[in-house]
């Protein structure tokens, strides 16, 4: 059932969800298991749930997570390989919506413009914008942004000149589904993730792939099939499995991560054993050698060492050097080199969003979120009734967006239980100059870097606090209570309470 308002304004739904990706699925799920008499709705702007993966189709898109623990923890990964393919990722969340009944509640072609929240009326009044650009509102209790952390419409623009230059130019952002680089030189500008996973995959079919990198980043190799996991399912219920699994891989990326934090040089000896074992001893190790220890950004993923093989056969190389120029036919380096192209990609990073763009307001005032203190990783010091989700940087992004919507749903049920209507997460001028704040992401990756000054603030302690360590906030988000003095429930019009009484429980 819904909510009952206390005044003649009737909500649409209880909690209106915003993305159909792993997040958005992710809180419909856990709102299907733990809150059942709750209505939901998921807003979607695109015309395919899966977000990253079904935006993205570049050649080989793939998890640069294992899919034991960027997989839900209510759903078990089947497949043999644990670094997905996106096909294999859409396959997953599709099965999840359709076995849980969760498609019906997915409304698409509906992207968010705007959301006020007017709290005589506890609802969050959304307008939302259709292909066609016509407008329609709706009402909602709770808002949950599932929307992801970056720009789907502008990604990052390195002011490149292009000049002269007669071939084609793309961003894998924006990949066109017919383009044919058979035969082609490519050259891949950019060195991270997305740079990684092209190489190898356009190297199948190209004449040859160079990356070209500014800067090198940290690579490590690994199986893209779990040995350990596929064994186990072989012997034990496959629930029980994917927990063993699950658990497995959890604490060993809590180790490495941990290991490379505290002795960066042994981590450093480990990584270039590794890049050495498919490289041979005689590689270029100024080109895996970047100017930060690892960990300060993502480690890139060499799933099979599959780029290190295209460029054992040659049809693949990497090239550290600083852009001069673009000529007709290539591209010149401030070295004087010139690096011929028929194709560049330009894999060169992306744009953080805040709150995915929506704007946020509160009786019509904007919200401005970098004058406000995450809570608990999940909410925002005195903004009413939502919640976010921003995944680990160290770790798989669905592990957050699990604590968060199991979170969410407490505090949900806690509110019907307290028959209140808005739950808040108060934060008093005192207590703010009190807080000691740091740094919300100590990672140095450029597209974080860029956007730091749209981020929230971070406290250095729980609950004021955005944390990287995913085993402590499961624990703390699962055992702390739900109403621990600071979230505050309260009912909206003319039977408002005032903060910290006790609400009288629904009939």
């Amino acid at each position: 059932m819904s909510i009952t308002q206390p005044n003649s304004k009737q909500v649409d739904f209880d909690v209106l969800i915003v993305g159909a990706g792993i997040s958005g699925i992710g809180m419909g799920a856990h709102m299907h298991l733990k809150t059942p008499d709750h209505s939901f709705a998921i807003v979607e702007r695109r015309e395919n749930l899966g977000g990253t993966w079904d935006l993205f189709r570049y050649p080989g898109i793939r998890s640069d997570s294992d899919m034991h623990t960027l997989g839900f923890e209510f759903e078990p990964w089947r497949h043999e390989k644990s670094i997905a393919d996106a096909p294999s990722i859409l396959e997953y969340l599709n099965r999840i919506v359709d076995e849980r009944g969760i498609r019906d509640h997915i409304r698409f072609g509906q992207k968010v413009i705007s959301a006020d929240f007017r709290e005589d009326e506890a609802l969050w009044n959304i307008e939302m914008e259709q292909a066609d650009g016509t407008r329609s509102q709706l009402t909602a209790n709770f808002l949950y942004l599932g929307s992801g952390y970056y720009d789907y419409d502008e990604p990052y623009d390195a002011g490149f000149q292009f000049g002269s230059f007669k071939g084609q130019v793309l961003h894998p952002q924006f990949w066109p589904e017919d383009l044919d680089y058979t035969g082609k030189k490519v050259v891949v500008i950019g060195s991270g993730a997305t740079a990684v996973t092209i190489v190898p995959s356009m190297a199948e079919k190209a004449a040859h792939v160079t990356m070209l990198q500014r800067t090198p980043t940290w690579m490590i190799t690994r199986p893209a099939k779990d040995g350990f996991a596929n064994l186990l399912r072989r012997f034990l219920p496959e629930a029980l499995a994917y927990r063993i699994t699950r658990f497995k891989n959890i604490r060993m990326q809590d180790f490495t991560f941990k290991v490379a934090r505290n002795k960066p040089e042994k981590a450093k000896k480990s990584l270039y054993k590794g890049i050495e074992k498919e490289l041979g001893p005689d590689y270029d190790k100024a080109n895996f050698t970047p100017p930060y220890n690892p960990w300060e950004q993502r480690l890139c993923l060499v799933p099979d060492g599959d780029m290190f093989q295209a460029m054992k056969s040659g049809k693949a190389g990497i090239t550290t050097g600083h852009i001069d120029s673009f000529e007709k036919n290539g591209i010149r380096l401030k070295s004087g080199e010139l690096i011929e192209a028929d194709i560049i990609i330009t894999a060169t990073g992306l744009n953080m969003a805040v709150a995915g763009k929506i704007d946020v307001s509160v009786g019509g005032q904007p919200v401005d979120f970098s004058q406000r203190f995450y809570y608990k990783g999940c909410m925002f010091s005195n903004l009413p009734n939502l919640a976010v989700v921003f995944g680990y940087l160290n770790a798989s992004w669905t592990l957050r967006a699990d604590i968060n919507s199991d979170y969410v749903c407490r505090v949900l049920n806690e509110m019907r239980a307290k028959n209140a209507d808005i739950v808040n997460p108060i934060l008093t001028a005192e207590a703010e100059a009190g807080i000691e704040e740091d740094d919300i992401y100590d990672f140095s990756s450029g597209y974080i870097q860029r956007a730091k000054h749209l981020q929230p603030k971070n406290g250095m302690h729980y609950p004021w606090r955005l944390n990287q360590e995913y085993v402590l906030d499961r624990k703390q988000m699962a055992s702390d209570p739900v109403d621990d003095g600071l979230l505050t429930f309260t009912r909206s019009g003319a039977n408002a309470q005032k903060s910290g009484e006790q609400l009288e429980a629904a009939e």
